[in-house]
């Protein structure tokens, strides 16, 4: 089978550490509408890697077959033209221990398909590079892309705050808000220190800060600034804001440098629920009820841990 572009269809791998396993899954469900156990997923949804923490490999199917041998033939309907090429085995696939590939089964299977495209092989600097990866008995071969962890520049930031998130966890839940950019504007209306804000802007997405307090806020524009965004980050109440938006991503305010009481978190949702349709909630508190106090609806959630800390993350409308 050839996918022509009325048929696009994406493998995607991934790979996440055990304490953002559920984490992983709830942004898979954003981006996708699905989630797996597996380490694959197949989706005609198309999805940069580089946006994902957690996403590895894409691979842009151009043939499938049920039959290798069948693969390697429809691999002769690619012309490269000036262009160079480069196969890979894609080794994250869901063969069997006893279906496994050696070393050498690998290479060999990638110089038959090097064979079949009509063009010049370069295994160091290719224009291209093709996957060839297995999923569910079948085989697809199409272009392939590696992720670059671009959020592990962002933590060399120039301000920084103990409770803060990680990088990893603010991309994901920035993908979890916003999984489609286009005409989607957001608000982070208790930025911190802008570790949200500055996964979501280098992924482009249109979002805004907001913090209550002045010394954070500062903190936040001169993270955002130093790797090169421009973003409006204002420091004001979420009570101020005037705007309505798409979504709000909160991070609760908690621990002993938080004054916030149970009070002042409902007003936070209700504030929230007043200026988006849609909210993302980060909470270490069970505030199933507050939400929906507030006027929210639970739609999916997800957790993540950090030894024995929990932090929930619930998509709310």
């Amino acid at each position: 089978m050839t996918v022509t572009d009325q048929t696009p269809l994406f493998i995607y791998t991934y790979a996440y550490r055990e304490e953002e396993h559920s984490l992983c899954r709830l942004e898979m469900r954003a981006f996708f509408g699905e989630d797996t156990e597996a380490s694959l997923i197949a989706s005609p949804i198309g999805i940069h890697p580089d946006r994902s923490p957690f996403l590895r490999e894409r691979i842009e199917v151009v043939h499938a077959s049920d039959r290798l041998d069948e693969v390697v033939e429809l691999a002769k309907q690619i012309h490269m033209g000036d262009e160079t090429f480069k196969v890979i085995f894609v080794k994250t696939n869901d063969l069997g221990p006893a279906d496994k590939w050696d070393y050498d089964r690998q290479r060999g299977i990638e110089r038959d398909i090097g064979l079949s495209i009509e063009g010049e092989a370069d295994v160091h600097h290719p224009d291209v590079t093709y996957g060839l990866v297995t999923l569910e008995g079948r085989w697809y071969l199409g272009y392939y892309t590696k992720s670059k962890a671009i959020w592990l520049d962002h933590m060399k930031k120039p301000r920084s705050y103990s409770i803060a998130l990680s990088t990893r966890v603010a991309r994901a839940v920035a993908n979890i808000a916003v999984p489609e950019v286009a005409g989607v504007k957001a608000i982070d209306p208790c930025c911190g220190i802008g570790t949200v804000l500055v996964e979501a802007l280098s992924m482009g997405i249109d979002i805004e800060g907001r913090d209550y307090n002045h010394f954070i806020a500062k903190g936040a524009r001169e993270n955002v600034a130093h790797f090169g965004y421009d973003a409006r980050v204002a420091f004001g109440d979420i009570a101020d804001v005037t705007e309505h938006y798409d979504v709000a991503i909160m991070d609760m305010p908690y621990n002993h440098f938080s004054t916030s009481t149970p009070e002042a978190q409902f007003a936070l949702l209700g504030q929230a629920r007043r200026i988006a349709d849609k909210a993302v909630i980060i909470t270490v508190d069970t505030i199933d009820g507050m939400i929906a106090d507030a006027g929210f609806v639970i739609r999916d959630r997800g957790v993540v841990r950090k030894s024995h800390f929990i932090r929930q993350v619930i998509v709310c409308d």
